[in-house]
């Protein structure tokens, strides 16, 4: 198994904390974010990661480096230089492109999580998403509706009535999945290159097994704003 950690973005909400460095190095409990990030999916058995860079990359790059040595893991880089005018479904399919034949999970690089989200996403034998059945939604959750298995709809226009949950940017892709997913994420970033790699789960969910892995009320947060930060703090404190 092997972690995508997608951490090219530039995090312009989060100025004046990401002015010198991407979000996915600001520092929880005196540790960056992406080095929790390590530790927990460390400790669920994950020794490889590839890290999407784009933004500071030389940093995050680094930062990596450390992590590799202090962890004993192996990282492999991978520059979008692009990250300017992409999203993250080029990020995503550029680290696809490397992964021929090889479950892997996708992480975004500003999330913070329950290492226990870990453990339940890799009990699935097939490509899954975590979703959050518990939190209160509002206009801004990025809400998935699903329907005997299949997703409907993704984004935050969907109606917080009709959704099923938010997908909160952790999954898993099957090997025997990963040609389908390559192919779907090369049609949509084609289309638009600000497209986000979420939605190829859509398309993917009618033609291949997705199981919905639901968080239960373990805590999470991505790291998108000041306030976010905060509440990141105080809750992985």
């Amino acid at each position: 198994m092997i972690a995508v950690i997608l951490a090219a973005g530039m995090g312009e909400r989060l100025m004046p904390l990401t002015k010198d460095i991407p979000k996915t190095l600001l520092k929880l409990n005196n540790r960056t974010i992406i080095e929790n990030m390590v530790i927990k999916c460390l400790n669920n058995g994950i020794k490889e990661y590839l890290v999407v860079v784009g933004h500071f990359k030389e940093k995050v790059a680094t930062e990596c480096q450390r992590l590799a040595i202090k962890y004993d893991v192996t990282f492999t880089i991978v520059e979008n230089n692009d990250y300017f005018k992409t999203n993250t479904g080029v990020s995503t399919l550029m680290a696809v492109k490397q992964l021929k034949n090889r479950d892997f999970i996708i992480i975004n690089g500003d999330n913070v999580f329950d290492e226990k989200i870990i453990e339940n996403l890799l009990e699935s034998d097939s490509t899954a998403m975590i979703i959050d059945n518990h939190k209160k939604l509002n206009q801004e959750s990025f809400k998935i509706m699903i329907e005997d298995s299949i997703i409907k709809d993704m984004g935050k226009e969907i109606s917080i009535e009709s959704s099923s949950g938010e997908f909160i940017g952790i999954s898993k892709v099957a090997s025997s999945d990963v040609e389908l997913f390559e192919k779907i994420l090369k049609r949509l970033t084609s289309e638009d290159p600000q497209q986000y790699y979420d939605i190829a789960y859509v398309e993917l969910s009618r033609k291949s097994k997705v199981d919905y892995v639901y968080t239960n009320g373990l805590k999470w947060t991505e790291i998108d704003d000041i306030n976010d930060f905060n509440h990141a703090k105080s809750t992985f404190s």
